[in-house]
């Protein structure tokens, strides 16, 4: 959620921690700082709200120095404000950080029979008085930091910077991403490699517990043992081009134009050219030996997995069980034998996702995750990750790794029919087909923006929207309320549509929009009575349907919007279309902000 990096440069580091903090904003923020060393002395710049305030006070109050550490902060613990912003600092040290401390409460009281007073509502504080606390009893940087993480509990990344210290940078993971990037006598430190594209390419993942004392020209990294740890040094290669706009209004924008292109790419991963079956990395999966799986996710990837249940259980025959990742992991069910437990996240940092994964360790047969990025924890500790190839995706609301989350589930669940025998040659054939035609499909759907702009002018003026879909189309319903909810502030709820009667039909008057996903498929005579039934009551249905459907719905609809064609299992990626430019015509309408909507965060790296 909150984004860190750390510089020890060879320049000044204050426009680089700032650049570097603009590439994290998509993560999600209320305010922003740095701190430097310079010529020995550790100074701070804080501000509220975006990072352009934070510019502002640097060209009043600029810091100079090649040391230093950033921070985007979305507020936990206290209110947004200056006084609540990081860098925390306490005397001779200065920290960020990503995390819950859970027993802040209880150092803060210790701390305080000490004398120590707090200025601040936040748990961080706590960190730098702690460490302040060992610096002034004699303890060098080093194991002032190490004193000081010995007591937390929770979850944290961590950066310290040291008065006097321009060659000395210390960093610390536990439950929460953090990376080192190496470069030519410099070092550097960003909660996701992104932050860190432009200054080097040269990465190195913190593992679960690991401290690292950094200077430009060394790096030790400690186990949660203390043990001296080998950590690898991987080549990431982000295209710079990718965290531009490139001449869209929002990223928001920019990202919906891409689908066909990445998932053109996700479907060539595993469905290479010459194939007609789906290949999967490494070792893959044998779903012959697999009676049962659970999915869980959190957010829109856990519609992706609602979704995909539909086509693991009609298509696969396989039973499955969703969960929501929060839900999960307290609720501590049994793993019966045979079960592969997937795991689906943008981020592969998901906080509730990853500590559901380590409740199935040992338990499930086989771990599979759905990823964005590879070198995530979550990849790392599934015994199968599946890279969606989404690319990067900056927009908070997502909208191409959602796709791409679904081509690569269909793809799984059609390997799964596979392997269990579920499936006739003809059939996986067709779905083939149908898979490498579907960039020109969605081509095809993303000529519709015009219309769906004019239907969503109408929807920016109404104050609740219902939406209701069908089969496959019920978890696009959800995804497409949730869109809606996050980015234009509106109220949205979903249904499935046979749900109606029981109680949402009630809401239904002349002032309630309600948007309808309806491909003519084979519960498309069920959707159309649904509709019928809201029209009857003066409610004004927006269909989003093909052109067979349009027909038989008829002119009384409110409003409508025509969708190609498509395999029926197929849908649900082609009418995630029209859900996302619903909602980001309707929030353009409303002036809302598009690509980081308030009180949302990216990457959800807390509880």
């Amino acid at each position: 959620m909150c984004g860190i990096v750390g510089v020890l440069g060879n320049h000044e580091a204050a426009p680089l921690l700032v650049e570097a903090l603009k590439r994290l904003e998509y993560r999600g923020y209320d305010s922003a700082g740095i701190a430097t060393v310079n010529k020995g002395v550790l100074d701070r710049r804080r501000a509220v709200g975006k990072l352009v305030n934070l510019s502002d006070l640097l060209v009043h109050e600029p810091l100079a120095g090649r040391s230093g550490i950033g921070h985007t902060r979305w507020a936990t613990h206290g209110a947004p404000s200056v006084g609540n912003a990081h860098p925390h600092r306490a005397g001779a040290v200065a920290v960020v950080h990503n995390g819950i401390i859970e027993n802040y409460r209880e150092l803060r009281a210790s701390l305080a029979e000490t004398g120590i007073e707090f200025k601040t509502e936040t748990d961080t504080e706590t960190i730098a008085l702690m460490t302040q606390k060992f610096l002034l009893e004699g303890a060098t940087p080093v194991e002032a930091a190490n004193k000081t993480l010995d007591l937390l509990d929770g979850a944290f990344a961590l950066a310290f910077l040291f008065d006097g210290e321009e060659d000395l940078l210390i960093a610390a993971r536990k439950g929460s991403p953090l990376a080192i990037g190496h470069g030519d006598g410099e070092m550097f430190v960003g909660s996701d490699a992104i932050a860190l594209a432009p200054m080097t390419d040269q990465i190195t993942y913190l593992e679960e517990g690991d401290r690292a004392v950094l200077t430009r020209n060394s790096l030790e990294i400690r186990d949660a043992q203390g043990e001296l740890a080998n950590r690898k040094v991987s080549t990431i290669r982000i295209d710079v081009s990718q965290v531009d706009k490139a001449g869209h209004k929002h990223y928001m924008s920019k990202e919906i134009a891409e689908q066909p292109t990445v998932i053109a790419e996700a479907i060539r991963h595993y469905l290479p050219v010459g194939e007609d079956q789906v290949i999967l990395p490494g070792e893959g999966i044998d779903f012959s030996k697999i009676e049962r799986l659970t999915m869980v996710a959190c957010g829109t990837a856990f519609y992706a997995c609602l979704t995909a249940k539909y086509w693991f259980e009609q298509i696969a025959r396989l039973p499955v069980e969703v969960d929501i990742a929060s839900e999960f992991r307290y609720r501590e069910p049994p793993i019966p034998g045979k079960t592969a437990a997937l795991f689906v996240s943008q981020s592969g940092e998901t906080a509730d996702t990853l500590a559901a994964l380590r409740y199935c360790e040992g338990k499930a047969e086989k771990i599979l995750s759905v990823v964005n990025v590879p070198e995530s924890s979550i990849a790392r500790e599934s015994d199968l990750a599946l890279p969606i190839h989404a690319g990067v995706e900056i927009g908070v609301a997502s909208t191409k790794a959602f796709t791409c989350q679904l081509s690569v589930l269909l793809m799984l669940a059609l390997k799964a029919a596979s392997d269990r025998g579920e499936i006739v040659a003809d059939d996986l054939q067709a779905h083939i087909d149908a898979l490498r035609g579907l960039p020109n499909v969605l081509a095809a759907g993303l000529e519709q923006n015009a219309d769906l702009e004019r239907v969503a002018k109408k929807l920016s003026e109404a104050r609740d929207v219902l939406f209701l879909g069908r089969g496959l189309m019920y978890p696009l319903a959800l995804e497409g309320a949730l869109k809606l909810k996050e980015i234009s502030y509106i109220h949205a709820e979903a249904y499935a549509s046979g749900e109606l009667k029981h109680g949402p039909i009630a809401l239904i008057d002349k002032q309630m929009p309600v948007v309808v996903f309806a491909p003519c498929d084979s519960v498309f005579d069920k959707s159309i009575s649904n509709m019928q039934e809201v029209m009857a009551r003066a409610g004004k249905v927006m269909l989003i349907s093909d052109s067979e459907g349009l027909a038989t719905a008829g002119e009384e609809v409110w409003d409508s919007v025509r969708m190609p064609r498509i395999h029926p299992n197929l849908a649900p990626i082609l009418y995630a279309l029209p859900a996302q430019m619903l909602a980001y015509h309707t929030a353009v309408a409303k002036g809302t902000d598009v690509d980081q909507p308030r009180n949302l965060a990216k990457s959800v790296t807390v509880e």
